[in-house]
């Protein structure tokens, strides 16, 4: 009786062991800092972001500093006086029943634009925010802060 009572305590504390053993090797394997592209090429400084518009219908500043980061970028933010562009964008803060139109009249008329959602649209639309995306469209995200929403929608393309 005293062996077998012996016995089953030394296969608790070996199942103890292997359990804790094999949680300590999880949590160090999943503590791991990953650093990916975007944190080692980004930088998270605040900037403000704004344009000093002109007097004399001549494109407006963005200042030196945002000018820098546009050229470093290969962004684009108000073209160039020479080129005759029409920039079309779409502020979809929300949905009031119209982008499914718009998309349509787009599409019919073969024409791509911009459309900027916040985190709230994504959540609530996203088979709309697929549709621009799988017809060709840009879509941004309208303010830094909105697209940090605790429901995560991937969506597929």
């Amino acid at each position: 009786m005293k062996l077998k009572k012996i016995t089953y305590l030394a296969i608790g504390f070996i199942l103890i062991l292997f359990t804790v053993s094999t949680i300590k090797s999880n949590v160090l394997k999943n503590s791991e800092t990953v650093i990916t592209s975007a944190d080692a090429v980004l930088d998270n400084k605040k900037i403000e972001w704004g344009i000093k518009r002109s007097d004399n219908h001549e494109q407006p500043d963005l200042g030196s500093k945002n000018k820098q980061l546009i050229d470093e970028n290969d962004d684009i933010a108000i073209g160039n006086n020479q080129d005759k562009y029409v920039y079309l964008t779409f502020d979809e803060g929300y949905e009031a029943g119209y982008t499914s139109t718009i998309l349509d009249t787009l599409q019919k008329n073969d024409v791509k634009a911009a459309f900027f959602i916040t985190g709230h649209y994504l959540n609530t639309q996203p088979e709309l925010v697929k549709r621009m995306i799988d017809e060709g469209h840009i879509v941004g995200n309208h303010t830094p802060i909105s697209l940090m929403s605790g429901n995560n929608i991937e969506v597929k393309c």
